[in-house]
């Protein structure tokens, strides 16, 4: 494999994670410990809030009073967007029944969870898009109760466009919480008295630690960290609008990774240098977060074949890919590890994340080798059921009877033999050989 690194991270996903494990880890037992009362601590501590947790109707009306109509217009218009592409996905999965043989029926039927915590985060920037993307799939799936939350803006309670966009997405319980106090709070069901069965949404490394390390007390969406972005480019490429692209996604934050992939030296050395004039022309926050990601987790890969290229982004598994290259089919159907694939620069991220349908909310850190982003079909159970007649019954119970002997399982045999004895008495029929030992 013909690959030449022009420039390398110098660190990894893996960086920040044993700090964040440590911060977690005490936080989690500290909520543990003493339920609400250490929730209502860590948010003034952290957040600045010590206001209510859950807020009523009133109290959501009143904070979202001042959103004008134009930014209520596009929030219905992009989360009109997310609900009908996640309903496509509900109709595409459904319950079916079949007779695989006579008598036995055998089935599946897709079962929402009950409660769903949906986490928005709101730190260096207000998520909107988070809202929608979260809580209205999960009530394209059917959920019955969404608990949404999200810190306080400043000290100043949920951002007013955030509030609004969770109430038309359609959450039914919002609280005024963020990071690991939050993730501990649904999980424990603290204030609402309703268990959260999984807890879905993005946010910074200590919200993505607890999730992690309360799995399995709560369903989770993704094992997620910083936010990444690839950009295969050929040489048809335009390298300012790849450039610009990249840094559009290491705005989100100091460690996130942005990746540039290309067997194009003309491509890559103008994207060089590119990137860092684009981020000095930005705003101080952005131009701070970009800054640090471009710098330690930056990289140009320069490869000798478009094959080589394919290999590579799949060893990255990227959050987020998009192919600025000629012959788009031949991309779309070799490429297979991704968390949202963005074929052509007429597309980006940026669209994907805010407004064009599918969600945003995708798989980090290497996951996307064998996991999908937040759909309907994280929040639905597939419940299998089976029903037979005492005919079948009698083709199934000795086969089940032997192998089970045959496993050394002589408890499990007699399930079958009970039936045998009962449904067709003095039957001659091979049950297996008893266990003894």
């Amino acid at each position: 494999m013909g690959i030449t690194f022009l420039k390398k991270a110098s660190k990894t996903p893996e960086t920040e994670t044993d700090a964040a494990r440590e911060v977690v880890t005490a936080m989690l037992a500290a909520i543990e410990a003493d339920g609400e009362q250490a929730v209502r601590d860590y948010a003034l501590k952290l957040d600045r809030w010590s206001g209510p947790i859950v807020m009523d109707a009133g109290m959501i009306a009143e904070r979202t009073r001042a959103v004008p109509q134009a930014v209520k217009d596009d929030i219905a218009f992009a989360a009109g967007q997310v609900r009908r592409f996640a309903e496509a996905q509900r109709a595409s999965v459904q319950d079916f029944s079949l007779e695989i043989a006579p008598g036995l029926q055998l089935g599946q039927r897709l079962v929402p969870v009950n409660v769903a915590g949906c986490y928005v985060p709101t730190g260096r920037y207000a998520h909107i898009a988070s809202a929608y993307m979260s809580i209205a799939t999960a009530k394209a799936a059917g959920v019955r109760t969404v608990v949404a939350c999200s810190a306080p803006f400043r000290g100043e309670g949920i951002h007013p466009h955030v509030l609004h966009a969770m109430q038309v997405a359609g959450s039914d319980i919002v609280m005024c919480l963020g990071g690991v106090q939050a993730i501990a709070a649904m999980t424990f069901g603290l204030f609402t008295g309703r268990k959260a069965d999984i807890i879905v949404g993005p946010g910074n490394k200590y919200v993505a630690e607890a999730k992690r390390m309360l799995f399995g007390k709560v369903g989770i969406d993704v094992f997620a960290g910083p936010s990444e972005v690839c950009v295969i480019a050929d040489d048809t490429a335009d390298p300012l609008i790849v450039a610009t692209d990249l840094v559009g996604q290491a705005e989100h934050g100091h460690e996130s990774p942005a990746w540039l992939i290309t067997n194009s030296r003309r491509i890559a050395d103008e994207v060089a240098r590119l990137v860092p004039t684009l981020i000095a022309a930005l705003p101080p926050t952005a131009r701070d977060a970009a800054g640090a990601a471009w710098r330690d987790y930056g990289e140009i890969a320069l490869c000798d074949s478009r094959e080589d290229m394919v290999t590579l982004s799949d060893d990255y598994a990227c959050e987020h890919l998009e192919v600025h290259c000629s012959d788009l089919d031949w991309w779309h159907g070799r490429l297979s590890n991704y968390g949202s694939l963005f074929l052509g620069e007429e597309t980006n991220v940026a669209f994907g994340d805010k407004v064009s349908g599918p969600n945003h909310i995708l798989p980090t850190k290497f996951a996307a080798r064998y996991s999908a982003g937040l759909s309907v079909h994280k929040f639905l159970k597939p419940l299998t059921w089976q029903r037979m007649s005492r005919e079948a019954c009698r083709q199934i119970a000795p086969v089940s009877a032997r192998i089970s002997r045959l496993e050394g399982m002589e408890a499990h045999a007699r399930t079958s033999d009970a039936r045998m004895t009962k449904y067709y008495p003095g039957s001659n029929i091979d049950l297996g050989t008893p266990v003894e030992a």
